[in-house]
């Protein structure tokens, strides 16, 4: 496998999937997106023909009956996860969704548990993980934890203001007229009532990246312990005892996005500022801050990044990951935990 192309199938190929993910696998080395299943057979076609896919099905499930596949990507509501994920597991292949795993808790152990009965696995499209410059604080957090150079671990912070996550991002975008057609679609959390059901995706649909990066920057499992009333504040620690938080939107940008997590030890810092999701050839920004108290001169470190963005390592991390070259940077069992934080947060904030 790893001398050869990895044959991809797309389910899917509206905003997300042509923008964040198609237009980047079509290019990556070592991958060739072979077919692709679209409901709306108009933009189907089109967007075959633009990015030279040479196979265009209906559903999902003419392009498995018809294709050897070693990979899908399926860019698809969260809120559909549940009737779709398992069907295509069926086909004993890598599959990646993007984030959140489930529109529930529920939902996600069974999709977890169709995982484990497929002999495959299944990674959730968390692309900050894929960033270079989150893929470079986290083995200098990781080196730091071990050397203890800087001292213990003591606090994450994350900042996600609410901003302009496109970044022009959209502007290549095919698209026909007419509604999105109806598809079947994942019964609602049995643990909640509608409003607070509606405030749980709310939150899973637009804060679970930072509910899964501070995992990822942790290292370690943390539980929510405090949500601020008027909800611009998650609190947390860590199962070794750190202090964390999410901070949501306490400002808004307009044409702008500013988000970033600051890791501290007690002598020192990994800064971490993150681009617009959809912004392409720019990857985020690094800063180290070191001061071990031992007669040298503090430094401050900024390295150079490759012009890479996440969407576009987050495709390279999963033909890498079909290959065998390397691990998901998130599988479905962790991307449950999320979920499991998520509640947590919402419980604690609504009271239900």
């Amino acid at each position: 496998m790893s001398e050869e192309n990895v044959k991809i199938g797309f389910v899917g190929v509206g905003g997300m999937g042509q923008c964040a993910h198609l237009r980047n696998y079509v290019t990556v080395e070592g991958c060739e997106v072979v077919a692709l299943a679209e409901l709306r057979q108009d933009l189907g076609h089109a967007v075959a023909t633009r990015y030279g896919v040479p196979a265009v099905y209906a559903s999902h499930a003419e392009m498995l009956a018809n294709e050897e596949l070693d990979g899908i990507v399926a860019s698809q509501p969260f809120d559909r996860h549940g009737v779709l994920v398992p069907d295509l597991l069926d086909a004993g292949v890598p599959v990646f969704t993007e984030k959140p795993l489930a529109a529930s808790v529920e939902v996600g152990e069974r999709i977890v548990e169709s995982v484990g009965a497929s002999g495959t696995w299944y990674m959730v499209g968390y692309h900050k993980r894929s960033d270079p410059a989150t893929m470079k604080a986290k083995a200098e957090i990781d080196r730091l934890k071990t050397s203890g150079e800087l001292g213990k671990l003591t606090y994450v912070r994350i900042l996600m203001p609410a901003g302009d996550w496109v970044a022009a991002g959209f502007n290549d975008l095919i698209s026909v007229p007419g509604d999105y057609p109806a598809v079947d679609r994942d019964a609602p959390a049995s643990d909640m009532d509608s409003d607070t059901y509606r405030s749980y995706t709310a939150f899973v649909n637009y804060y679970i990246h930072q509910v899964n990066l501070m995992r990822y920057l942790l290292g370690e499992p943390y539980q929510v312990t405090y949500a601020e009333p008027s909800g611009v504040l998650l609190a947390g620690q860590s199962a070794s005892g750190v202090a964390c938080t999410i901070e949501m939107s306490p400002y808004r940008t307009t044409i702008d996005w500013q988000e970033s997590a600051l890791v501290c030890f007690e002598r020192g810092y990994v800064k971490l500022e993150l681009p617009a999701p959809l912004a392409s050839n720019q990857p985020g920004r690094v800063e180290f801050f070191a001061d071990p108290d031992t007669g040298t001169t503090p430094e401050t470190r900024i390295p150079q990044l490759p012009w890479v963005h996440a969407m576009r390592q987050q495709a390279i991390n999963f033909v890498a990951a079909i290959k065998g070259e390397a691990p998901p940077p998130c599988e479905a069992a962790e991307a449950l935990e999320d979920l499991k934080v998520a509640r947590e947060y919402i419980r604690l904030f609504t009271g239900k």
